[in-house]
Parts: C-alpha cells; sequence; structure tokens
C-alpha cells in the first residue's frame, strides 16, 4: 500500500492540517476554560447542567479531530524544522508534538468515561446518545475524575510551554518557525 507521506517536507503545514491544529486549539481552550467555571459553581444548577453538557460536547469533538489530525499527521510530511535549530530543541519540539496528541486523545477518554464511571450518560449535540464503555463504579469514577484533572493540568503546562517556545522562535530567533503554522507570516 502506498504511502501520501512525501519524500520532501514542505514549507509549511498543509492547510487541513493548519485548521485542525487552530480548531482543536480553539476548543481546547474553550473546555478548559468553561471545566474551570462549571466545576466552580454550587450545586447542581440549569447552568451548571448546560455547562456540563457543552464541555462533553468539545471533549467528543476534540477526541474525533484529534484522531483526524493524528491520522493526517502519520500520512503527511510535516514541514522541517528551523535548519539551525539544535537537536536537543528539535527532539523536545518532537517529543512535546507527540505527547500533546496523546494528551488530546487520552483527556477526552477519561472524561467520558469518567461520566460513564458516574452513570451519567452522554448525548453528543444533545441529540446523540454515546454508548457507556464501562459500568457505573463510585472507586473508579474518583480515579478517573482525578485523571481526567492531572492530565489537563499536564496538557495546560505543555501548551504554555509550546507557546513560549513559538514566541522564542518568532521574536529571539527570528528563523520563521511560526509561518509553518502561520504561512501568511511569510
Amino acid at each position: 500500500m502506498a504511502s501520501n507521506r512525501s519524500p520532501v517536507a514542505p514549507a509549511s503545514y498543509s492547510r487541513p492540517a493548519i485548521a485542525l491544529h487552530w480548531l482543536i486549539a480553539l476548543l481546547i481552550i474553550c473546555g478548559f476554560a468553561l471545566g474551570w467555571v462549571m466545576t466552580d459553581i454550587p450545586g447542581f444548577t440549569p447552568t451548571k447542567l448546560k455547562y456540563y453538557s457543552w464541555h462533553k460536547w468539545i471533549g467528543v469533538t476534540v477526541f474525533a479531530l484529534a484522531a483526524m489530525r493524528v491520522l493526517w499527521r502519520a500520512t503527511h510530511r510535516p514541514p522541517p524544522l528551523p535548519a539551525g535549530m539544535p537537536v536537543f530543541q528539535r527532539l523536545a519540539a518532537h517529543g512535546v508534538h507527540w505527547v500533546l496528541y496523546a494528551l488530546m486523545l487520552v483527556i477526552p477518554a477519561t472524561g467520558y468515561l469518567y461520566s460513564s464511571a458516574s452513570n451519567i450518560p452522554v448525548v453528543y449535540l444533545g441529540i446523540v446518545p454515546l454508548p457507556r464503555l464501562i459500568a457505573p463504579d463510585p472507586a473508579l469514577k474518583e480515579t478517573l475524575k482525578a485523571a481526567h484533572v492531572f492530565l489537563n493540568y499536564i496538557l495546560l503546562t505543555l501548551v504554555v510551554m509550546h507557546v513560549i517556545a513559538v514566541v522564542k522562535h518568532q521574536l529571539i530567533d527570528r528563523d520563521g518557525l511560526l509561518s509553518r503554522m502561520l504561512p501568511f507570516l511569510k
């Protein structure tokens, strides 16, 4: 079976990769902010329940888009890193990207399983009921909740590091790294 992976890396990411990157980033920001707000609302108000539904919808959407992004990345060569980038930075960039991809899949999965363990259905967009993958389990519910929160803070830390690295490359190194994801900067 022939691979779509081209032998020569392009100068910037493809339009689908760029669109997926920014859409997933926006959804993650919204989901994280919503998660923070909804968990601070006391009791079970209609607003809190609505926010939980929206948070779940965002999570399911991020999972689907991240799966598409990983498949796209597996079949399309990314643009090259800047020529003068030190080896340790190249290794860190590749490592962080793959951990980010993993977290974009694992975090929604832990949230989904947390809902199942809590005996709370996930109805995507209020229309499509998703199957429960595990039986209700109070002990597992607490473990999945802790994992979901912990992994989100790891994601937040890595995203902040990612943004700092991009800003450093743009403002200090001036090596054009950001133009790979924003081609209009060239």
